[in-house]
């Protein structure tokens, strides 16, 4: 029916009570390691939990609009808008402060994610990625080789993108 129900520890998301009458027409659900954030038929996002996990999403609630998708790392929830925009929070440091890839996400298809950083396979087949470097967040040392991406994995301390050619291109 559109429902969540949460149980185990409080700490780690468990306690949904605050946010319980805004779970209605829930399509799916994501997870950080402590937190859940909940896409609504409408397209906004609901999210509890711990606030330095994504639990809070506060101030980033009016942009939560028409959103396709949520993935996440340990500690940060990153939103695929329908315009191809992407909006993040959590912790900063752990892939929630994209500002400083912000203008190059556009015509973003798919987020993906390591432990703390996350990397977008834009419509031209280039990838941006963000968030902690020794977690894949820093992709400049092979970002000319970062072309015609057709599916991006992850290990929680690493990506590798497979290419149209079928290499594949590891950071």
């Amino acid at each position: 029916d559109g429902t969540v129900v949460t149980w185990g520890n409080p700490n780690h998301g468990a306690d949904s009570s605050e946010v319980q009458e805004q779970l209605r027409n829930v399509q799916k659900v994501c997870d950080t390691a402590r937190a859940f954030a909940a896409i609504l038929a409408d397209g906004s996002v609901v999210s509890w939990g711990a606030p330095n996990f994504g639990g809070d999403s506060s101030e980033v609630q009016e942009q939560l609009r028409d959103v396709q998708q949520v993935c996440s790392t340990r500690f940060a929830f990153a939103a695929i808008l329908s315009d191809g925009t992407v909006v993040t929070w959590g912790n900063p440091n752990h892939g929630a402060d994209s500002s400083e890839v912000q203008e190059q996400l556009r015509n973003v298809q798919k987020v993906c994610d390591t432990a703390r950083a996350f990397a977008a396979i834009l419509a031209d087949g280039s990838v941006v990625s963000w968030g902690a470097p020794n977690f894949g967040g820093d992709s400049s040392e092979v970002q000319e080789q970062l072309r015609d991406v057709q599916q991006v994995c992850s290990t929680r301390f690493a990506f590798a993108a497979i290419l149209s050619d079928g290499t594949v291109v590891t950071w």
